[in-house]
């Protein structure tokens, strides 16, 4: 077989190194031992591999072109010193000879902290018109006595005898095809490529410590259950005095006593005796500003807020009827303006009548000739009053 590798590659002499890199992948994928382990087809993939070897150094390229004899001969010994990184450049795609001559040097030793997430239980009102609260937080914070540098005072990192710096170190192997190199992270540094000969005894050599703060957290005007409010760079510090990641805290809103939000929305129920709804009414509703403090009114911008709010409800109002009130609901979160208050009224039925209730009650269903009233009933598009009781309580299950 020819011993010129440009023939054994299948490229020309003027081929640029793409070239021989991709001719090379190709037949190493067909004649690697795992693939074909025939003995014939081994030796020539060992031919292969020497032909790239010469062909992807520009030095040894150039000695050969020039006649001159490579590592003792092209058909003899070459291959030691070939990198392991070539064989699984041409099965990966990898970086190749140049990843394993460049290394990926030493890990970094500061680098940027972890995000935290606490949890924080807030009021409706609360939620609804913004509020600032005080938080203890336990996190990674700056090494006082280091620094961040993990080293004693008085002292300093300084290069690792064992990788020179470079955080990896190269193991050589022996193997049919010559010397396989791998490189891996240094054991003595673990990769960051210097050592700091006296830790600190504050962080032991981490460059942070655990300890308990104070924030201020703003919450605005708006945010609902499980809205999550950033505080940038309040997270923990990074390893080696890096800079801090965010901290999240989280929103819990409590159920209200009176209300359920639905967007920008409060609903309630009111239930009113049936001659209210049936005379008409005007009734006092609490409104949420009433559950916020004097400051807590002012801090919103609220002003004196009204604590109350009127619902009139109209002769003949039946049950599962909704009065909305505009404007006294939760402030949007971005934009303006606030949503409503939506009052579902529920129309109560006495169940227990005195003598004379009971007179009264007959004496105005024969004005009404009702005295023998069995019900409405009513198609499936239209909705009596059995209808919107159903629609005031929600779906059956």
């Amino acid at each position: 077989m020819s011993q010129d590798p440009y023939e054994i590659l299948g490229v020309s002499k003027d081929a640029d190194a793409e070239t021989i890199k991709k001719a090379y992948r190709r037949l190493a994928r067909q004649l690697h031992p795992d693939v074909n382990p025939d003995p014939a087809t081994q030796e020539r993939f060992k031919d292969v591999t020497r032909a790239y070897e010469v062909l992807s150094d520009p030095d040894k390229r150039r000695q050969y072109d020039m006649g001159g004899d490579v590592f003792g001969g092209f058909a003899g010994g070459a291959g030691a010193g070939f990198s392991f990184s070539d064989i699984m450049d041409a099965f990966f795609g990898g970086a190749g000879a140049g990843a394993a001559a460049g290394g990926r040097g030493p890990r970094p030793r500061v680098r940027r902290g972890q995000d935290a997430l606490i949890n924080l239980d807030v009021d409706l009102a609360e939620a609804a018109f913004g509020t600032t609260r005080e938080l203890k937080v336990d996190t990674a914070v700056l090494c006082t006595t280091c620094h961040g540098s993990g080293a004693s005072p008085g002292t300093a990192p300084r290069a690792c005898e064992t990788c020179q710096g470079r955080g990896e170190t190269f193991h050589v192997q022996r193997s049919f095809l010559g010397e396989v190199r791998t490189m891996r992270p240094c054991a003595a540094c673990r990769g960051y490529g210097q050592i700091i000969p006296e830790p600190c005894r504050e962080c032991a050599g981490d460059g942070r410590v655990r300890s308990r703060r104070s924030l201020t957290v703003k919450i605005p005007a708006g945010v609902d259950d499980g809205t999550r409010v950033q505080l940038a760079e309040q997270g923990e510090i990074g390893p080696g005095g890096g800079p801090a990641g965010d901290l999240y805290v989280e929103l819990r809103v409590r159920p209200h006593d009176v209300f359920v939000r639905k967007g920008r929305d409060l609903h309630c129920v009111v239930e009113v005796p049936m001659t209210a709804a049936a005379l008409g009414a005007t009734i006092t509703l609490p409104t949420l500003e009433s559950d916020l403090s004097a400051a807590a009114a002012d801090e919103a911008g609220l002003g004196t807020p009204d604590a109350e709010v009127a619902v009139d409800i109209k002769a003949g109002t039946q049950s599962g009827t909704d009065v909305v009130i505009e404007g006294r609901g939760v402030p949007s979160l971005r934009g303006t303006g606030r949503g409503d208050i939506v009052v579902r009224i529920v129309v109560l039925t006495p169940t227990r009548l005195d003598e004379r209730q009971h007179e009264l009650l007959s004496e105005l269903a024969t004005l009404r000739g009702e005295e023998k009233a069995s019900g409405q009933v009513t198609g499936p598009h239209h909705k009596g009053m059995f209808g919107r009781l159903r629609d005031a309580f929600g779906p059956r299950p």
